[in-house]
């Protein structure tokens, strides 16, 4: 209980500096870009692309070690609430996304539409297909209980999920670094991403391998077998 009481405390600190070091980091690394453009949600827009994206993420990787024997104490109760985890940030993602588009769009304030005139005149596939996969698919796949409640949907799901919001880092930083003339995706930007996939992967598993996966002495972990998700 005392290591359980410590990790609490530590785990709501690190919730809270990444709430904020996440936003401040948008500011400085991706809104400065375009920087004659800014938006007051631009860091909460980035902070919720990142909480689906990486919901999509522990989805993906809990039904491939289930899948592989290694979680076999994961029921359905368990993947459901990640389900809905994944159903609520696609929501909220695309509330913040049409709240600074049609923000900026009604405005038509010059200083603020050249950003998505921009998107619209080079960039128009993805910027549409960015909202489709983000927000489409997984609000229209996930809307039944039973499509949370395993892998059939909501692996697939999730995996688009992931792709989009790769798609969506591709439109918020591309446009404003080299423009629609010269963009495009192609053998470095997949191979960057494979080898940042392949580095997380690598970290994880290997961290994964040196300890125990079932958290027995969790005051928790029986309890969390006991309930019910309803919806």
């Amino acid at each position: 209980m005392k290591y359980y009481r410590k990790f609490r405390i530590f785990s709501a600190i690190f919730v809270v500096t990444l709430a904020i070091t996440s936003v401040t980091s948008s500011w400085d690394w991706l809104m400065s870009i375009d920087a004659h453009w800014f938006s007051t949600l631009y860091g909460w827009y980035v902070f919720s692309s990142m909480l689906a994206s990486g919901t999509a993420v522990l989805i993906i990787l809990l039904i491939v070690l289930r899948r592989m024997g290694y979680m076999a104490h994961v029921n359905s109760e368990h993947i459901h609430d990640l389900g809905k985890y994944l159903f609520g940030f696609s929501i909220f993602w695309a509330y913040l996304w049409f709240s600074q588009y049609m923000l900026i769009w009604y405005a038509n304030i010059p200083e603020e539409t050249v950003y998505f005139y921009e998107r619209h005149k080079h960039f128009s596939t993805i910027f549409y297909v960015n909202l489709i996969l983000n927000f489409v698919v997984p609000f229209f796949a996930l809307m039944t209980r039973d499509s949370k409640r395993g892998s059939l949907i909501l692996l697939p799901v999730s995996v688009i999920v992931f792709i989009g919001h790769w798609l969506d880092l591709y439109q918020l930083i591309m446009p404003g670094v080299v423009g629609g003339e010269e963009s495009g995706i192609g053998i470095p930007e997949i191979g960057i991403t494979i080898g940042f996939v392949g580095l997380f992967l690598f970290f994880v598993f290997r961290s994964l391998a040196r300890a125990p996966m079932v958290p027995k002495n969790h005051p928790f972990y029986k309890e969390s077998f006991e309930y019910h998700t309803q919806y």
